[in-house]
């Protein structure tokens, strides 16, 4: 065992803290007579869910927003975030007068089972062993997080959602809310996302788990007994997935062959160009605020998601009779999650006879355009909640009733 390092278990007891009742973000427990069951055919109890609400729930309890985050995010999609200080990573979407208005809607943003926000996860306690769980947690699926979000909305005394919005896998959590949940999502928006993992991706995140496992500082997955953590390797995991975030033009026009601080090559393995420099002040801050379990265990989700797995390969059968009404955006430089498999669904909607508007937005900056400043994403978004509001007869911010 290496000489424990004090900084790493100050970092530890940070992440730690969210497992508590820290003022910054809220946790909804559930005992042991409250089980949370698993894919995998176990179940998990006592069980926490760390959540961020904004906005006021009308008296009616209609107009909630449930807001699924991505891979790296968390529930804090519209607050300054308690760990690294920046803020929200949805600000540009959400907030008042934004196009997910908190002064007309209650929203809700969850961190995901596995997560390592306060979400029990493999960095949680194991009541039985009295340790971080570590590789002893249950793998989980997109449909455990979606489980897990159930029962807290539930738990908040909210039978119906006015809408379910998010990208990437936070879309995957959209439209498994759509098909597990129909009667209790009155519309969805998923965006930049499929309704299974490519063989394509699942390759980019076994790159990146193998990275994470290869750390000395790994240990099995048990590292936080030792006081160590395997940022080299969760690092390079998140500079090989920030890659495929961007498309090549982005990168041309931010980079080009741009030299880092100096004026000609160094002929040797420092960061000679600005990319470099770039992808490893990524890698660097991402491991400050991440726990690499937690890192295999989500990515691990995301390959396994195929939403018509259990309907025959049939995605149409997964919505049959649906009345939800759905939005689906998709990017057209956005080579992870191409418009292709936004097509698929849309395709596979319109089949099942569901209520769906589709947009291609043209945007040279990838897949993380859903995550940027795009006023057509904008657009988009606010059009879709505004005409799905008068339908389910939510009204206008005071502001807009008055006129104003």
């Amino acid at each position: 065992m290496s000489t424990v390092d004090t900084a790493e278990l100050e970092r530890q007891e940070r992440l730690r803290r969210h497992e508590s009742d820290a003022p910054s973000s809220p946790v909804m427990r559930f005992g042991p007579d409250q089980p949370l069951r698993l894919d995998g055919g176990s179940s998990i109890a006592p069980w926490q869910i760390a959540y961020q609400t904004y906005g006021t729930l009308n008296e009616a309890r209609t107009n909630a927003i449930l807001i699924c985050h991505a891979l790296t995010g968390d529930q804090h999609v519209a607050n300054d975030h308690p760990v690294t200080g920046k803020p929200g990573w949805w600000t540009t979407m959400v907030g008042p007068g934004r196009p997910i208005d908190t002064d007309r809607f209650y929203v809700i943003c969850a961190n995901v089972l596995g997560g390592c926000m306060g979400t029990t996860g493999p960095a949680s306690t194991n009541p039985q062993t009295g340790r971080a769980f570590g590789l002893d947690f249950p793998v989980v699926t997109i449909r455990d997080m979606v489980r897990a979000q159930a029962m807290l909305v539930s738990a908040l005394g909210i039978d119906t959602l006015f809408s379910v919005v998010g990208g990437s896998m936070g879309g995957m959590q959209v439209l498994q809310w759509a098909a597990d949940y129909p009667a209790r999502v009155f519309s969805a928006i998923a965006i930049a996302t499929s309704h299974r993992h490519s063989s394509q991706n699942i390759a980019f995140h076994e790159v990146g788990r193998q990275a994470v496992m290869a750390d000395p500082d790994w240990r099995s997955g048990r590292y936080m007994e030792d006081g160590v953590n395997p940022k080299k390797g969760l690092a390079v995991a998140r500079m090989a997935a920030h890659i495929t975030y961007m498309s090549d033009a982005s990168l041309h026009a931010k980079f080009g062959r741009n030299l880092q601080d100096r004026e000609r090559l160094t002929f040797g393995f420092d960061a000679d160009f600005q990319i470099e420099s770039y992808l490893r002040h990524q890698g660097m801050s991402f491991v400050d605020r991440f726990d690499a379990n937690s890192y295999l265990y989500v990515t691990r989700a995301m390959d396994y998601f195929d939403l018509a797995a259990d309907h025959g390969g049939v995605l149409a059968q997964v919505f049959r009779g649906s009345k939800t009404r759905f939005c689906v955006v998709s990017f057209t430089s956005d080579w992870l999650f191409p418009t292709s498999e936004s097509r698929a669904v849309v395709h596979a909607l319109n089949a099942a006879g569901a209520s769906v508007s589709f947009v291609e937005i043209d945007t040279d900056r990838g897949h993380d355009s859903f995550l940027l400043d795009i006023p057509e994403q904008y657009r988009i978004v606010r059009g879709f909640l505004t005409g799905a509001a008068r339908q389910r007869g939510i009204p206008g911010p005071a502001s807009a009733v008055a006129g104003e």
